[in-house]
């Protein structure tokens, strides 16, 4: 059994309240409030091409997703990873952490941000958060062509747990799963067959390495999936060296 929310919850001092306390800001009654976690989006032929760089999906007034698309994208399909951002960060967040890195990987990156102050399954389910996901993906789908067999899902910390757990169950549509400093994993159905990059802090303070991400790994390799973990040392963190080699994962599938 992975390290549970309940054990999450009491070892990051966040609360269930933590979760919410933003969910009367926005409005997003278009969304389901339960979800099984699949994500219904598939890559396609764009209907209409970004260019290159930095583009704001316009799917929400006050939360919405960013998408970064490289400069290899001009020359055909590029792969994408899906990047969550941690517990009361952003997805400006992730590309302040990632810096040229996605660039020079030629990957593009789609950043949504979470419904709340961090993503729903945290308080025992999936909601709105898969949604939006899913909406962000498609809107991804319609600007750049993105290469299916270079499809992956990632985050760092709370974000990480949430893309390990998407991952699984959507493990058809992402064959690749990136997570930065993962927590837990949340139970759910799953499918296909994922590989998996796992990285994480051997001094994290916040999510410790052995309850966490070896805990997490050695789950996973027990349960017959491919898993590529790496140690380094630091905190709770993406260093450029770990940064690199994630998205080096992501480029190759």
């Amino acid at each position: 059994m992975q390290f549970n929310r309940r054990e999450f919850c009491k070892l990051t001092g966040l609360t269930l309240t933590t979760a919410v306390v933003s969910s009367a800001c926005n409005d997003f009654t278009g969304l389901p409030l339960i979800s099984d976690g699949r994500l219904s989006s598939q890559p396609q032929n764009p209907t209409k091409v970004a260019a290159p760089g930095k583009d704001v999906l316009w799917l929400d007034r006050d939360r919405d997703a960013i998408l970064q698309i490289p400069k290899a994208a001009t020359k055909g399909p590029v792969p994408l990873l899906v990047m969550l951002h941690g517990a009361t960060q952003s997805a400006d967040d992730m590309f302040e952490y990632l810096g040229p890195v996605p660039e020079d990987a030629g990957v593009a990156v789609l950043a949504p941000n979470s419904r709340d102050t961090t993503w729903d399954a945290i308080r025992g389910h999936f909601g709105r958060d898969v949604g939006f996901i899913d909406s962000a993906l498609k809107a991804t789908f319609d600007k750049v062509a993105i290469d299916p067999a270079r499809l992956a899902m990632g985050g760092f910390s709370d974000g990480a747990s949430y893309a390990l757990s998407l991952g699984l169950i959507n493990g058809e549509l992402f064959n690749r799963v990136v997570a930065f400093s993962p927590g837990f994993i949340i139970e759910g159905t799953n499918r296909g067959k994922p590989r998996f990059f796992i990285s994480h802090g051997t001094n994290d303070r916040i999510l410790p390495i052995d309850r966490c991400g070896r805990r997490i790994a050695a789950d996973l390799k027990g349960k017959g999936y491919d898993v590529a973990f790496r140690e380094f040392d630091g905190g709770h963190e993406i260093p450029e060296e770990i940064a690199k080699a994630g998205f080096a994962v992501v480029a190759t599938s």
